[in-house]
Formats: structure tokens, sequence, C-alpha cells
């Protein structure tokens, strides 16, 4: 099997080959780090490659299966993670200059449970400045494999290249606006944004703690659900990681999805959407039906107040999260960064609970609308893909963050789960991507719904020229 083989193979095939001896932990990090030195010096998804600890790790799972013991469902699986995840004893910098020295002494609770899998760690992913918007201009960004003059989204961008290329099997990202969404729509590859509090948020640098979640981004739907098995549930170290079961991610029926309910704005969805992504929902929405799913009409809450209100709540939180660097420290932050943390500090607070009640009203009547469905079908963001360029010219709108953050920041503000799925190439040759979203807690609703979708299409094994 070459390197690029065993890169394009999903979790449970090269998990289960490993079991079966067919393969080594050790040979499939070797691979991979192989492929890693080969296409990331041009790919830059990496902020930092670990190969003595995924050696090692790797090692130590060869061993455990040659004792009998196979530590669980990520046994020799190699992954990677953003580098906002605390890692012991590997610098963790969460794409910032004033936080490029920190060591953790400990693993964050996501590390720490993706070693308890059995997960094999390749090393910590690029991303933008603290998990905003832009990478910090001493940071040389990620660049897509699909085109180097594409968008890689923001900011988990070297988490979606990664999984792309097949440099990883998985990683770890993080939304607060979209940012799991963004990398997945933007690279052709699934992401899963947990219910907030789904995942424990310990030892993970803080953009703004009430809207941050973390998920798995991979190939398939099936290996986001494998990877949030083992990362998900309550944690000690985080009071709001909620206390409740996790259940089995892959279990339900595939092959039907008689009597699901997918609820679909279709003027909403499509007002200011690129003719070619709302072709691709329609797509998605026609295969779904033929799966057995009921599609419903329904009205979406307007979303503009809600979009605008996530930036005040988001700078207040970001500000409280840099206090101790920011403004003393101010020569070492990028300037969108810096935007973001004086506009935090001059927030009164009249205009942040003005903020809170809007996302309250807005929960409400999403809480309210999902009450008649069990999915609801939109783009996972408004471009067919999207050029460096193109991003740059949306950036010179005042209003711009109403537009691409239309179908993402919503959820973050409510805290529901969401799913995001290839769902076709554009004419440019660049992924286009479609977005479920469930009331919380039904991940696994959502994991059904995209390995049924991805067992009847082959949007998701479309590769790029890497």
């Amino acid at each position: 099997m070459t390197d690029d083989d065993l890169g394009w193979l999903d979790m449970d095939e090269l998990a289960g080959r490993i079991r079966a001896r067919e393969l080594s932990s050790t040979e499939a990090a070797q691979a991979m780090l192989r492929r890693i030195e080969r296409l990331d010096p041009t790919l830059r998804a990496f902020a930092r490659v670990t190969p003595e600890l995924a050696l090692a790790q790797a090692r130590d799972a060869d061993a455990a299966l040659a004792r009998g013991d196979a530590t669980g469902p990520l046994h020799g699986v190699p992954v990677a993670v953003k580098d906002l995840c605390w890692t012991r004893d590997v610098p963790t910098a969460a794409g910032t200059v004033v936080h490029r020295d920190f060591v953790p002494e400990v693993d964050g609770t996501v590390v720490r449970r993706l070693r308890e899998a059995g997960a094999v760690l390749l090393g910590k992913l690029q991303m933008t400045e603290a998990a905003f918007s832009a990478h910090h201009p001493q940071v040389t960004p990620p660049r897509n494999p699909w085109s180097r003059d594409a968008w890689t989204g923001s900011s988990s961008s070297g988490s979606g290249v990664a999984v792309a290329a097949a440099m990883v099997h998985g990683a770890i990202g993080t939304d607060t606006g979209g940012s799991i969404r963004f990398p997945s729509a933007a690279c052709g590859v699934t992401g899963l944004k947990p219910t907030w509090g789904r995942v424990s948020r310990f030892g993970a640098f803080e953009l703004a703690a009430s809207l941050d979640h973390l998920g798995p981004m991979c190939r398939t739907a099936a290996d986001c659900g494998r990877m949030l098995g083992a990362i998900a549930g309550a944690d000690a170290d985080d009071p709001t990681a909620l206390p409740v079961p996790v259940p089995d991610y892959l279990a339900g029926d595939i092959g039907s999805l008689a009597g699901l309910r997918i609820g679909i704005d279709e003027a909403w969805a499509s007002d200011g959407v690129d003719a070619e992504v709302v072709a691709a929902v329609q797509a998605a929405l026609d295969v779904l039906r033929r799966l057995g799913a009921e599609p419903v009409a329904v009205r979406m809450p307007p979303t503009d107040p809600v979009v605008a209100a996530w930036k005040p709540i988001c700078a207040a939180e970001a500000a409280l999260a840099h206090e101790a660097t920011f403004p003393s420290r101010r020569a070492e932050y990028g300037p969108m960064l810096s935007g973001l943390l004086d506009s935090g500090r001059a927030l009164s607070a009249i205009d942040y609970q003005r903020a809170l009640l809007v996302r309250a009203d807005f929960t409400g009547r999403m809480n309210a609308l999902m009450g008649g469905v069990d999915l609801l079908l939109m783009p996972a963001m408004p471009l067919a893909g999207a050029s460096l360029e193109r991003i740059e010219a949306l950036r010179q709108d005042p209003d711009h963050r109403i537009r691409l953050q239309r179908f993402s920041a919503p959820s973050d503000m409510t805290g529901q789960p969401t799913i995001t799925l290839p769902a076709g190439l554009s004419k440019a040759g660049l992924p286009i991507a479609v977005q479920l979203v469930a009331a919380g807690l039904n991940e696994g609703l959502l994991v059904r719904a995209g390995r049924a979708l991805q067992a009847v299409t082959d949007w998701h094994l479309k590769r790029p020229p890497v």
C-alpha cells in the first residue's frame, strides 16, 4: 500500500487493518509523516509536526495490540488538532505571537480523550490569530489544496487543509462563528459542530467562551461520528460540559430516512446565495427525499439581527479572554484581532445586554421552529467556493459579516449542532457544501443523515489535485 493509498482510507478501514495486523500503527504513522513532509511545505497546514510524539504513541499502540489490548475506536489512527488545544510539553500558540512560547503542562481534555481512544497525534494545525477571522501577519496562512488562490476558511484553516489533502485522517476544529463549517466547506470535507457543551473546552484557548464549540473535521460523516464519540461527554475540569450520556453516533438505519422531517426555507436559503450553492442544496434535498425524508417548508426567524448581535458578544468575551495580555502587549497582536478586542473593551453594558436579548429571542424562536422538524437544510456558506480575492473584496463591505455568517453564526448563538457535508464542485472546480442543523444533543441524527446521504452520493469522495 502506498502512502497515498493509506492516506485516503477512512478511519474505520484503517483501524480495522491495524487490528487485523495487516498494517502496524507505526507503519501508518510513518506513512503519514512522509506525506506531510512531501505536501506541507506547500500547503502549510501544520503549525508544528510532532514526529517523535507520533512515533512513540504509535509504538505504544502496537505494543498494546500485541498484548491483546486495543485501546479504543481510533486505535492507531493518525490525527492532528488545531493549535489552540493544549498538548503537554508541546508549544500551543493558538495562531498568535503573544502565546508562541506557551508550553502546557497538561493535555486538554479533547487531546487526552483522543489519546485514550488510541489516536496518534501527528501535530498541531495552523489557525487564524486566536481563532478570530485573520491570520497573524507573521503567520503564513495554509493554502487550499484545491487551488492556491482559494480561501481556506476561518479559523480552523489548517484543519480543513490537512484533512482535505489526506495528511491526517481526522482533525479537531473549533467553531465560534463558523470556523468548523467555513474550512470544511471551502476544503471539501465533512465537519461536525456539536451542541455547545457536548465537548469539553478545558485546555483550549478561548475566543468567546459562550460561543466556542470544539468538534471533528473528517472526510466522512461516519468518521466525524467516531471522533465525536471519543471526545464528547461530561468533564470534571469543565463544569459547562453537559453531564449527559454519550450515545453511539453510528447507530441507526442509513438505508432509509423514512419519517425524517427536513425543514427548508427556500427563499431565505437562496437570497444572496450563489446559484451553484442553491442548486447544490436542492440536489441534496432531492437525495434526502429519495431516501424517504419528508421536506417541510418552514420560515426561518430573521437572522440578520442575531448575526449582528454575534460580534459584540464575541468581542466582549474575547476582550476578557485576552485581558492578561491586551492591551498591555498590543504590539504583538495583529490588526484584525486588535480591532475586535478594542471594540469589546469599549462596549457598554447596555449594548451588551441588547445583544444578549437578541440572542435569547432568536434561540427561543429556533427552539419553537425545531418542534416541527427534525433537521434544517441550508447552505454551509453563501459562496460556491471562494477565491482569496473575492473574500478580500467582500470584507470591504461594512455589512460583509451579515452575508458571510448568515448560515453559521445563528447556530453558534443558539448552541445547536450542525454537520457540513460536501455537495459537489463549482464550475471553477472548488468545493460546494450544504449544512444540516438539529436541535440540541441530536448529533446522532446529523451523523445518520450525513451517512445516508454519503452512502448514495460521491461528493465527499472528490479529491483535490495534490
